[in-house]
């Protein structure tokens, strides 16, 4: 048998995937403007693609001449490491010794004769910079799932000086919501609160079904039915074509396995962060047959003001569509039948 094509692994790129052309254009186009957007948030539910959407617009810099990609990793100093992962690449390492950074006070083996050694972590990367900005070089950051947490106060503060001083370098985040909410929300990062946040939605229905038809070789009806089980949630439609290319000739076994992970792999980990009360209502929206709201309302005994909080997050959450007025519906598929039965025992 040839390689599955999809993959259950989250935040590894996939062989089979679907683009989001029209939001990755806006990243791109701001980038590259000559005043343009520098910062971007990437939210979204766990298995929304968040990651994969990160590394399509890296790639996509990473064929440009003068721009530099880095990867960080939320969990250490992100300023060093930044510093580390551009003095490390021989033509930029060049461009740092000709503009006499001496950089060995960190370790990093960018030693300059006769040259005082930079011991602020910041005023070297500024040095940097501006050294790679002369060069007309531009650096582009990402970091995948980033938390509020003291090391990433230390970055943005950081990296909002660095945009004072306009010098070129831009940052790329992903994040479930809450973690994105709770950064913009820090008084000392303001240039965060004003960040866009790219609230990812549902992949097309009708390029998933192309993607099953062509992959599989199945008539059209077909591919769409198993297009609208994925409800065009990315983790869905890999975990459901990975299944059918394993068991061709099981359909009534992919369906119960194909439920088992979702559960697995997503839904046990988003109901474990959902509070008591917000449990309460997704079971609500659950059991309604037409999912209008005055019905989800009359279930829960609960005026407008008093459902509309909880409705909010968990539309912020990316587990609820409230897009049609009057109406509230589960982005995630089978998600209902998960919350029942999870509520009924």
């Amino acid at each position: 048998m040839s390689q599955n094509p999809y993959m259950l692994v989250f935040g590894q790129e996939p062989m089979q995937k679907i683009s989001r052309y029209e939001q990755k254009e806006m990243v791109l186009n701001a980038f590259k403007a000559e005043r343009g957007q520098p910062v971007f948030m990437i939210t979204g539910v766990r298995g929304i693609g968040k990651t994969v959407f990160m590394t399509e617009i890296a790639d996509q810099f990473r064929n440009e001449k003068d721009w530099i990609v880095t990867e960080l990793n939320p969990e250490v100093d992100m300023r060093v490491q930044l510093a580390s992962q551009l003095s490390s690449e021989d033509q930029l390492a060049r461009i740092f010794r000709a503009a006499k950074i001496n950089l060995s006070f960190f370790g990093f083996g960018l030693e300059v004769s006769d040259v005082t050694p930079v011991t602020d972590i910041e005023d070297a990367l500024k040095k940097m910079l501006s050294a790679l900005q002369k060069k007309n070089k531009k650096v582009l950051v990402n970091i995948d799932e980033v938390t509020n947490t003291t090391r990433m106060h230390e970055f943005a503060a950081a990296f909002q000086i660095l945009l004072r001083l306009k010098l070129p370098i831009y940052l790329l985040m992903t994040g479930l919501y809450e973690n994105i909410r709770g950064l913009q929300d820090e008084n000392s990062l303001t240039f965060l609160y004003r960040t866009p946040r790219i609230e990812l939605q549902p992949l097309n229905l009708s390029s998933i079904a192309y993607n099953y038809k062509v992959t599989f070789h199945i008539p059209e009806t077909e591919a769409r039915e198993m297009a609208d089980m994925t409800n065009g949630y990315s983790f869905a439609f890999q975990a459901l074509g990975w299944l059918r290319w394993q068991y061709p000739d099981q359909k009534e076994y992919v369906y119960v396995q194909y439920r088992q992970i979702l559960n697995e792999y997503v839904y046990e980990k988003v109901w474990s962060e959902l509070s008591r009360k917000d449990r309460t209502v997704a079971y609500a929206i659950a059991k309604s047959e037409t999912g209008k709201i005055d019905e989800i309302r009359q279930l829960l005994n609960m005026t407008s003001n008093q459902f509309n909080p909880y409705r909010k997050r968990l539309i912020d959450k990316g587990i609820l569509d409230g897009r049609e007025r009057g109406y509230v519906k589960f982005v995630l598929p089978l998600f209902a039948e998960y919350v029942k039965e999870e509520m009924s025992e």
